[in-house]
């Protein structure tokens, strides 16, 4: 591998046309900004994302990935020309990776494949308790058909493809940055075809349909076939040693993408829990609402008194930027390495680990230094929380507190399928990505916009003075008062 520094990698942008999808999420947006603002002689990036109709996803685009805030700092640098600029470098493509060729006319399809040097896969369901039928449309034959649309592309020097590193399952010790082989299952005594699982779950639909009839096709029978599809989700998963439906059928796409991709140069990129943007370009900034924060907003808007967690345990956190950055390096490394497959763990618990006792003495610091204000303007005071450590205490403890069988069921589902983060007892090896880091001059402060080097952060004071305070901000349903202390 060449040395690397932040020349190198902005100049391997330079004419590049880019097919993203899953722009209008966190990692997305945080992937777009950057190139534009550290490359601005791109020459093209295809967005795709759901719409009717090409003016239907061009305004999707401006609203939800131009328009935040996120794209302040490259607004400011454009000036007047902004528009202009994104005009002329973004285009919107109404399509979606669920269907073939992206769901995108055959002229389309023909233009890109003339044109498009890198594919990076970001759109994923992220819920953890998703349909399965849905998980398996989106993370499964969604790389199906981008590889099938990428082996139509013939200057493609790059297929990244955006997974988590928890395809892992509750695996305990040093976990590697190893590909998913076909077959591979983490239950003993099982083997993971992908082929089956499709056609079992499109004979599930069809029995479950038949059982369904009797309530037509209202409200009760939707609902009905929704929980269904969740709860079949998740015993799958189960069956083959998964906690999820989400971490499950994200393996199986690398397991599909490890079988297509030919001699495609394929990076697969597993993060770890993706928290708020540490440096650049906007501090804090973040989307939605990631594992730990659930925590923290519930803590917040007093909706919390106990937790199911052990507070010795890792949370293996990196912030989006920091992801991002390795993303576009490790583009970079192995652009154009014929048949070459890496994978990389964007992970901290190796290098820089960070506890969930850190993690709530943060937020306890916060809430003390930044009192919640009621709405009569009372101080409400900040009250420590009871951590649970074993699944059986907290079982007891819900099963008091909720009178309502319907609500203490749903309580529990949610610790159930949160557990394993809170009790999870692997650490992710990050050698390839170690590797890119010892290549990577650190030399001029540009060098510093693709730091990949978690031990480079204090945990303590990143939570602190910008994670929570970003969390806050940013949770759209969260309507909490501080004091300006």
């Amino acid at each position: 591998m060449e040395s690397m520094d932040a020349a190198r990698i902005i100049g391997y942008f330079k004419g590049k046309s880019i097919l993203i999808t899953g722009s209008t999420g966190f990692l997305g947006k945080i992937l777009v900004e950057k190139i534009l603002r550290v490359q601005p002689d791109v020459n093209k990036m295809y967005l795709v994302v759901r719409g009717t109709d090409a003016l239907s996803a061009k305004q999707r685009v401006d609203r939800e990935v131009i328009g935040t805030e996120l794209f302040d700092l490259l607004r400011e640098k454009n000036g007047e020309r902004f528009q202009e600029f994104v005009e002329e470098k973004v285009v919107a493509l109404a399509g979606d990776i669920i269907s073939e060729n992206l769901g995108l006319e055959d002229t389309t399809v023909e233009e890109l494949a003339k044109d498009i040097d890198v594919i990076v896969n970001i759109a994923a369901t992220t819920n953890f308790y998703e349909r399965y039928d849905v998980s398996l449309d989106v993370n499964v034959m969604g790389v199906k058909h981008l590889c099938q649309f990428a082996k139509q592309c013939a200057k493609l020097k790059m297929f990244m493809q955006v997974s988590t590193a928890y395809v892992s399952g509750e695996r305990a010790g040093l976990i590697r940055e190893n590909p998913i082989k076909p077959g591979d299952s983490l239950q003993e005594g099982t083997y993971l075809d992908i082929d089956a699982e499709l056609r079992f779950v499109r004979e599930a639909k069809k029995e479950l349909l038949l059982l369904l009839l009797p309530l037509n096709a209202g409200d009760d029978a939707k609902k009905a076939e929704r929980k269904a599809m969740k709860e079949l989700g998740i015993q799958r998963a189960r069956h083959f040693g998964w906690p999820n439906t989400y971490v499950f059928t994200k393996a199986m796409g690398e397991m599909l993408l490890g079988q297509l991709r030919g001699d495609m140069p394929v990076v697969i990129m597993r993060p770890s829990i993706i928290t708020s943007v540490q440096a650049e370009p906007l501090p804090g900034w973040m989307q939605g609402t990631r594992t730990i924060d659930t925590f923290i907003i519930g803590y917040a808007k007093q909706e919390l008194s106990c937790v199911l967690a052990d507070l010795s345990i890792v949370a293996d956190v990196i912030p989006g930027d920091m992801v991002v950055n390795a993303m576009m390096a490790a583009m970079v490394a192995h652009s154009e390495e014929k048949g070459a497959q890496a994978v990389y763990h964007a992970t901290s618990s190796l290098g820089n680990p960070a506890t969930y006792a850190m993690i709530y003495e943060a937020v306890l610091r916060h809430f003390y230094q930044n009192p919640r204000m009621g709405k009569n303007g009372e101080v409400i005071p900040t009250k420590e929380l009871y951590f649970f450590t074993t699944i059986t205490r907290f079982r007891l403890f819900m099963f008091l507190a909720y009178k309502l069988p319907l609500e203490y069921k749903y309580v529990m589902l949610l610790a159930d399928i949160y557990r394993p983060f809170a009790f999870f007892q692997g650490c992710y090896d990050d050698m390839n990505l170690e590797r890119l880091r010892s290549k990577m001059t650190m030399k001029t402060p540009e060098d510093q916009m693709f730091n990949v080097d978690t031990r480079t952060i204090k945990w303590e004071e990143y939570f602190y003075k910008i994670h929570i305070p970003g969390v806050l901000k940013n949770s759209n349903d969260l309507f909490i008062h501080t004091s300006n202390k």
